[in-house]
């Protein structure tokens, strides 16, 4: 269980490194637009991910209490 976590933090902070980086240049180059764009897509990203871990969290609560 500690692995997943481990491995969930590490992913969120690398998309979000990675958007950092590609919104700097976009930013910078006057595409102001599409660092919008890419700033929307990796929260959606992230967003996806943190509601499959949810998904799971709910279905391990349900199993617990037999619901």
């Amino acid at each position: 269980m500690a692995k997943m976590n481990t491995e969930l933090i590490l992913k969120v902070a690398g998309i979000g490194i990675l958007v950092t980086i590609a919104y700097q240049i976009l930013s910078k180059s006057g595409r102001d637009e599409q660092a919008m764009l890419v700033s929307i897509s990796g929260i959606i990203i992230v967003l996806f991910m943190l509601v499959r871990e949810m998904g799971g969290l709910f279905d391990s609560v349900k199993s617990i209490f037999g619901l």
